[in-house]
């Protein structure tokens, strides 16, 4: 059986303000014709389908158009995805019951009562039944009102062992989990990204241990933004299908695909890779090799680190005339270098207003005028002689 593995499409994420929504809208056409090229026999996208929990109506415009064109397919191909920390349950599963009679199955909340279960999708090729077991993004509280101890679960690791601890899972056949949480392997972390850091808490307190999901034949995972396995090679992060940071730059953003053969036998792993254009890069020279970069790199999404040892004047505007999509600026010499060492003191007897006057000076490539430093010698008066 082939699977097409994807998840964190954050449909409506913008980078840096840049709006995506076209890239977005490309990449999601090279699935598609993908999935008509390879003819996988399901597609999982585990989570994290919008970036807000209120999207916007363009980023509604865009799933449902990628949904119809995935369900234009011929023959069809079920498409099996959950919720993510950033998808809102309710909107994500307007219509799942009318989706699933087309074969889109949505699982957008975990069980909360000991009368729900995860929503278990069973699919058959020529070795039998592969059961997918669909795990939504969850905190300890949506396992408080558990039958048995739920009461006493404070961790995401317990929330997420004892939801999974009810389901009575068949080991000898074929079992796949798709599941959107922070997993580790013991005290081993997966590689992180900028554009994901500020939703996973400092420390771990909100990790899951890959210990409860071992006995699964694959582990489709989402919610991390750089594809790598964790702890075994058949439990995955298939990563973000598109960069949405800088940190990203040197990613390949790819389609993991899986095929299971016959149980007990190691899945097979490929990646199809997915262009992104404009690209996201990172650019790192002197001014007039940067500029001269623009030939190759003016319409990408850039991250710009200057090397120069003269002071540049105004080098944003000036790199504006070249690169459309700036992303961030930053210079680094042996002035800054010394600086982050503590190396360059401000001796303690120069007068502030001097000290100001050579800062401008680096900063912007020419003195400061008159009208200025008046402006900055009544600033430093009125804060009693000290720079604020």
């Amino acid at each position: 059986m082939k699977l097409f593995h994807i998840s964190d499409l954050h449909i409506g994420k913008q980078l840096n303000r840049y709006d995506l929504s076209e890239i977005q809208r490309d990449v999601l056409a090279q699935l598609t014709a993908a999935a008509e090229r390879e003819r996988p026999d399901a597609i999982v996208i585990a989570g994290d389908i919008y970036d807000r929990s209120a999207p916007s109506g363009e980023a509604f415009a865009l799933f449902d158009a990628f949904l119809n064109s995935l369900g234009n397919l011929k023959p069809m191909i079920p498409v099996l995805l959950i919720s993510g920390n950033h998808d809102s349950n309710l909107r994500l599963n307007f219509a799942s019951s009318f989706l699933a009679k087309h074969q889109i199955y949505i699982s957008s909340a975990p069980p909360k009562t000991g009368e729900e279960h995860l929503k278990k999708i069973v699919l058959e090729d020529e070795y039998g039944k592969v059961n997918f077991y669909m795990f939504p993004f969850v905190k300890p509280a949506d396992a408080k009102n558990l039958p048995g101890d739920g009461a006493e679960i404070r961790t995401y690791d317990e929330a997420f062992a004892a939801i999974l601890a009810r389901e009575e899972i068949d080991f000898t056949q074929r079992n796949v989990l798709i599941a959107h949480q922070f997993f580790v392997s013991g005290s081993a972390e997966p590689e992180r990204r900028e554009s994901e850091l500020r939703y996973i808490s400092v420390g771990g307190i909100d990790s899951v241990d890959v210990c409860h999901i071992r006995s699964f034949d694959y582990a489709a995972l989402g919610h991390i933004h750089s594809a790598q396995q964790v702890g075994s090679p058949h439990i995955r992060y298939s990563g973000t299908p598109l960069k949405y940071s800088a940190s990203e730059a040197s990613d390949t953003k790819a389609i993991t695909v899986v095929t299971l053969g016959e149980k007990g036998a190691d899945p097979e792993i490929e990646f199809l890779p997915l262009v992104m254009k404009p690209d996201v890069r990172k650019l790192r020279s002197t001014f007039a090799e940067v500029i001269a970069m623009a030939a190759e790199y003016g319409e990408d999404y850039v991250s710009i680190t200057l090397t120069d040892e003269e002071p540049l004047f105004r080098p944003r505007e000036r790199l504006r005339e070249y690169y459309g999509n700036i992303l961030d600026i930053q210079i680094e010499n042996t002035r800054t270098a010394a600086l982050l060492k503590n190396d360059v003191v401000c001796p303690e007897n120069e007068e502030p207003l001097a000290l100001f006057s050579d800062f401008y000076r680096e900063m912007n490539g020419q003195p400061i005028s008159e009208a200025e430093l008046a402006v900055m010698a009544d600033v430093i008066e009125k804060v009693g002689g000290r720079l604020p």
